[in-house]
């Protein structure tokens, strides 16, 4: 049976929550709060830099197949930056700066794919994601 073409691939469904067990995995080893808890707070944040930088270069190819204009690869840069600045704050700023970040993509992924400029199934993709993303990082600021 063949996907719509509005249904969400399968394999990006899978590597998407593939791609979230880190962070569960990382708050987890924030509550358990005993020589794991350090290292745990260094991959929650590092690792969801790394991850918004993948997701704002997911928006640089959207505007480079789409010919888009200065603004739109702007916009796409902005997630490497917001990584970059929360690696730099104290841990708990940092995976507050970076659950905003993923929150303020994933309006702006919403808005190009209402455009037209990024596939209809992103946004089903991604909500489910980036709620869970979001909520792993505000409670491994609240709990560290």
């Amino acid at each position: 049976m063949h996907e719509q073409h509005d249904d969400v691939p399968k394999v990006a469904l899978l590597l998407g929550w593939l791609g979230v067990l880190p962070f569960a995995a990382a708050l987890a080893g924030i509550a358990l709060g005993d020589f794991t808890a350090h290292l745990a707070n260094a991959v929650l944040l590092i690792y969801g830099a790394v991850i918004l930088s993948f997701m704002g270069g997911v928006q640089w190819g959207l505007a480079m197949a789409a010919g888009s204009g200065p603004a739109r690869y702007v916009a796409s840069v902005v997630p490497a930056l917001a990584g970059w600045a929360a690696v730099h704050l104290s841990s708990d700023g940092g995976k507050l700066l970076l659950a905003a970040a993923f929150l303020g993509l994933m309006l702006h992924d919403q808005r190009t794919a209402a455009a037209g400029e990024a596939p209809a199934w992103y946004p089903r993709l991604r909500r489910p994601l980036t709620i869970t993303v979001v909520i792993c990082l505000v409670l491994g600021s609240l709990i560290a």
